[in-house]
């Protein structure tokens, strides 16, 4: 199997992700366009061949008494691809563009019963902590 590329999401390979196959839903072209209208997200995939088979996605959130931190939102790596690396060089291109746009730190929540995920940040030597409780409304953790 080839190596694959990685690209970080722009204006001009944007259509890659149009027949991608790892997101939860197609990809929306209106919802693309204010994705990438807005610098304070980041998106980075991984090719294999014409095909997209993994991403990572974030945003930089802002606070006026804080230095900014960088949100790590989604990662997904189609399953014919995994365990061959991809998801830990996600990882490492996305967290070092939060840090080259000058983010403090970094941050992800994930299920507690998500052992791949949970194996995977820790192999990236992420601190997992215990006494977070999330809410939602209008079912965003479902959306």
């Amino acid at each position: 199997m080839t190596a694959p590329s990685y690209h970080h999401l722009d204006h001009e390979n944007a259509e890659a992700l149009a027949a991608a196959d790892v997101f939860d839903h197609p990809v929306d072209q209106g919802e693309l366009a204010r994705f990438l209208a807005d610098d304070g997200h980041d998106l980075v995939f991984a090719m294999s061949g014409e095909t997209v088979v993994g991403f990572a996605s974030g945003t930089v959130l802002r606070h006026p008494d804080k230095l900014p931190v960088f949100f790590l939102n989604e990662i997904n790596v189609d399953p014919a691809h995994r365990r061959q690396g991809i998801g830990t060089s996600l990882c490492n291109k996305l967290i070092t563009l939060a840090r080259e746009k000058g983010c403090k730190g970094v941050w992800l929540a994930t299920e507690t019963d998500n052992v791949a995920a949970r194996g995977l940040y820790r192999s990236l030597e992420a601190r997992e902590t215990q006494a977070v409780v999330i809410y939602d409304w209008d079912d965003a953790m479902g959306a």
